[in-house]
């Protein structure tokens, strides 16, 4: 086993002590780290593991103990507002960053830190986890069988809930808008602004553009300037979407914010391992070049979001740990190549077709 160090941080929350379990069993000896010493304990005595607790809003302390590790992967969200703060560190203290995010300004701020990060030796690769594993890698792959293309759209329908960081995502989004790329920028748009029927992989279903991570890194991996990103959801649901746009201002106030973060605190729980095993994810995505009138369609099946987020950290921590290339920033797809999703337990092959 590699005697390289591993940190996993906000390791006491539901999908870090998942990944913290899945290490320890392939033999790897993670830190395990929080902000509180009494939360980790439990998790450190069952899994025979030591334990630190600092604070984000330590940094002399945290770029200490980050000295001596090889690779952080990062747990503890809201990441809007840890994310920068563990960059800044690991970029100080020379160790690799991988987080669980889907969000995309911190997709934004790691790619903004890229040549401090190369200048350091060190990789920032944020979004490890179902956020954006597989539609990152098969937005590589779809680049890959059209390499003139002008137009990127991806997709999921999922049989699993929004896990709890998820949720507060969503949350933020709410007062802000909807996102898609055009022409290169990142434009905000309605909420239920733009919406299609699309075939994920069991059939057809009305769906709505979301601002998703891939917003962000579906750019950064394949340059295409123009993306949007789709779930499935009822006519209904929409119509109520929509109806949340003459109340944004009101939604990104504070206390709107806290009381709807609080409300998921309290009512979502991850699935224990039955329900994750019973769960499969459709990632479907199109390609097109309009000037040859061109099109695509990819599409895989994968595991359930939390599973694919715990598979997919260990996938990149462990290529990570023999890694001896250029620090900065990278996307999933990038750092490790399109099949990396392929690789993950319960994900099958990238198929295409002209539908």
């Amino acid at each position: 086993m590699n005697s390289k160090k591993i940190m996993i941080y906000g390791a006491n929350g539901y999908t870090g002590a998942l990944i913290a379990r899945a290490a320890a069993a392939r033999g790897h000896q993670p830190i395990l780290a929080g902000r509180s010493a009494e939360k980790l304990r439990p998790l450190a005595e069952e899994l025979q593991l030591s334990a630190v607790a600092v604070s984000l809003d330590d940094t002399e302390t945290l770029e200490r103990v980050l000295r001596d590790v090889d690779v952080l992967i990062h747990c503890a969200g809201p990441f809007s507002s840890t994310a920068e703060p563990m960059l800044r560190a690991c970029i100080a203290a020379g160790t690799h960053y991988q987080d669980i995010t889907g969000e995309m300004s911190v997709f934004q701020r790691a790619h903004a830190l890229h040549d401090e990060a190369r200048a350091a030796g060190i990789v920032l690769c944020p979004g490890t986890g179902f956020d954006v594993i597989p539609t990152d890698c098969l937005a590589a792959a779809l680049q890959g069988e059209m390499a003139t293309a002008t137009h990127l759209t991806l997709g999921f329908d999922s049989d699993s809930a929004l896990s709890r960081g998820t949720a507060k995502t969503s949350i933020e989004s709410l007062g802000v808008g909807g996102a898609v790329r055009s022409n290169g920028e990142v434009k905000i748009i309605d909420h239920g602004e733009l919406t299609r029927t699309i075939n994920f992989g069991r059939g057809d279903k009305f769906a709505v553009a979301i601002p998703w991570g891939d917003v962000a890194t579906a750019y950064y991996t394949t340059g295409i300037r123009n993306i949007e990103v789709y779930i499935p959801m009822s006519p209904r649901r929409a119509g109520k979407l929509r109806r949340l746009n003459r109340f944004r201002w009101l939604l990104r106030t504070q206390w709107v914010q806290k009381w709807l973060k609080g409300k998921v605190d309290k009512s979502v729980t991850g699935p224990d391992e039955a329900a994750r095993a019973e769960q499969q994810t459709w990632v479907w995505g199109e390609i097109r070049n309009d000037r040859r009138g061109e099109r695509r369609i990819g599409r895989l099946v994968t595991a359930n979001g939390y599973d694919v987020t715990v598979s997919g950290s260990l996938a990149v921590m462990e290529f990570l740990l023999d890694y001896r290339g250029e620090g900065g920033y990278f996307t999933p797809a990038k750092l490790c190549g399109s099949q990396l999703v392929e690789k993950l337990p319960g994900s099958s092959q990238i198929k295409f077709s002209i539908d």
